[in-house]
């Protein structure tokens, strides 16, 4: 056992040289960022080289996270925040649990309109609790991953942004989810805003509740949200219980309110990638990417200085989907700058909708300053955090489709062949963009290839995304037969999980699946 004189860094050295030692019931840390694109932070997560977009970004702890673990440098989720949100709590891949698009209010679709589909009837109202079963329509009812760690005795906390059930519902607070504290979740899928002087939203649909003791105060949402997040780990410490932090934060989703503390570190900085100054927009975004990264930073550092609970600690970091590809919110051309060298970003099908940075620290298991290319999908976190806590024995009352990466990280040189599939039978709100991976679309990833099927234009779009990232070349004309042993699997795992379709306006037809079959 690590004595506990030990400093955290002196943690990190015992990891890479002591032999694996594993805790029946570790304390666990999910750390999520909203809407941070793969690129966003000086971590490189690309051919471990820096790219000219991460020489934009200052995330010092980001690096210190790795040093101390492992970067996934294929790590998947869905390309909005609410499914990807869904499959985490549930286990579940998207299209089982048809939480397709965005949430928000009870009975309401978020969807935009077309001329030319007409969309399914999806789970607008998200998930909820398994007790729920049959009272909630346009939901799915689940066994929630905290409720799970709950019930085998962890103390759970929720700090941040929920976004997974709409309001007036009860999965529209994540305390009837199975977590002992919520800390600011809710409905909202971005605060009202991220300045306590203006009391974090207050009196919008988007207030972020229960810091109310800050409210006008000179603090940003991020540094509010850690302080509690901290407290409450010192809390489950003195109940002696073991602890899931689920640290969800707003941040980096707009609004690009100023965080004074950093945001005169991009003001009038010349940026290598995009061969201009950053605007104001593109600073105050840096700024939000550099407050999260403190956020991370005080809680390693309190691990550090506890290092009684730091040796038992485990930290996952990840994003909930790309980074925004739109330049009416980002700098740069629009689909090509804000994820490069990904293309498109948030809502699309491409890489830069759906490839998220991701770091794994497990104290005796992992060894720093590694990388794994080992392919993961948001829906693996349920099954992985809980054999990490060492619960093996569950039910739940929904199929799981996510798969434990648990022997990947102990064993990096296994490797784990399945394709990973996205379901998108909607229409986000901000773009219809088809070209650029918008509008309703399924995906498929096996091996090298990336397939794109829209779902409007009956278009399978084909990319060997190793020999090209960007999604350059369309490469189905010259690989027919690859298109379709892609698209045969891709509607298989659709037909198996009762995907829904949209239909064409015209008919009433329910549109063909991606191998041109109709039922």
């Amino acid at each position: 056992m690590i004595k506990k004189t030990l400093t955290f860094s002196s943690l990190i050295l015992a990891a890479l040289t002591s032999n694996a030692q594993e805790v029946s019931h570790p304390n666990i840390i999910l750390f999520l960022v909203d809407d941070m694109g793969w690129q966003d932070t000086s971590v490189p997560f690309y051919n471990n080289q820096q790219t000219a977009l991460n020489q934009r970004f200052h995330t010092p702890n980001m690096e210190r996270l790795a040093q101390m673990g492992v970067r996934f440098t294929e790590a998947y989720a869905c390309a909005i925040s609410s499914p990807t949100r869904c499959s985490l709590m549930s286990g579940m891949n998207a299209s089982r649990h048809r939480v397709t698009n965005w949430t928000l209010e009870k009975d309401q679709k978020t969807d935009a309109t077309s001329s030319t589909i007409a969309l399914p009837d999806w789970n607008y109202n998200g998930i909820q609790p398994s007790n729920t079963a049959g009272l909630i329509n346009n939901s799915t009812p689940i066994t929630s991953l905290p409720k799970i760690l709950k019930d085998n005795g962890y103390f759970t906390i929720h700090c941040g942004k929920a976004h997974f059930g709409a309001r007036n519902t009860p999965g529209g607070d994540p305390a009837t989810m199975g977590f002992d504290i919520n800390i600011g979740g809710g409905p909202n899928g971005a605060p009202g805003s991220y300045l306590g002087t203006k009391n974090f939203g207050e009196g919008t649909r988007f207030a972020v509740h229960g810091l109310e003791k800050y409210h006008g105060q000179d603090i940003f949402l991020t540094e509010a949200l850690t302080r509690e997040a901290i407290a409450n780990i010192k809390r489950a410490t003195e109940m002696g219980k073991p602890f899931y932090l689920y640290m969800s934060h707003y941040a980096v989703h707009s609004p690009y309110d100023d965080d004074k503390r950093f945001s005169n570190n991009y003001r009038g900085r010349y940026d290598i990638q995009l061969n201009d100054t950053l605007n104001e927009k593109e600073a105050r975004y840096a700024a939000l990417v550099e407050g999260m990264d403190k956020s991370l930073g005080d809680l390693l550092d309190y691990l550090e200085e506890n290092p009684e609970t730091g040796e038992n600690t485990i930290i996952l970091f990840m994003s909930d989907n790309g980074g925004q590809g739109l330049n009416n919110v980002r700098q740069g051309r629009a689909n090509r700058d804000q994820n490069y060298p990904a293309r498109a970003g948030k809502g699309s099908a491409f890489m830069g909708g759906v490839h998220e940075p991701m770091i794994v620290y497990w104290p005796g298991i992992t060894k720093g300053g590694t990388q794994n290319n080992q392919r993961i999908m948001i829906e693996d976190f349920f099954p992985t955090i809980l054999d990490m806590a060492g619960i093996n024995k569950y039910t739940t009352i929904q199929t799981i489709d996510g798969i434990s990466f648990i022997d990947m990280i102990k064993s990096p040189e296994l490797r784990r062949e399945r394709p990973i599939v996205w379901h998108f039978p909607n229409l986000w709100g901000e773009t219809q963009n088809i070209e650029e991976g918008y509008g309703a679309y399924s995906a498929i990833l096996k091996d090298d290839y990336h397939l794109i099927y829209s779902w409007e234009t009956g278009r399978n779009r084909l990319y060997n995304i190793q020999k090209d990232i960007a999604e350059q070349t369309d490469l189905s004309a010259q690989m027919p037969e690859k298109v379709q042993e892609l698209s045969q699997l891709l509607t298989q795992y659709l037909k198996e999980r009762k995907a829904q379709r949209p239909t064409l306006l015209s008919s009433g037809k329910l549109l063909p699946y991606p191998d041109g079959s109709e039922n």
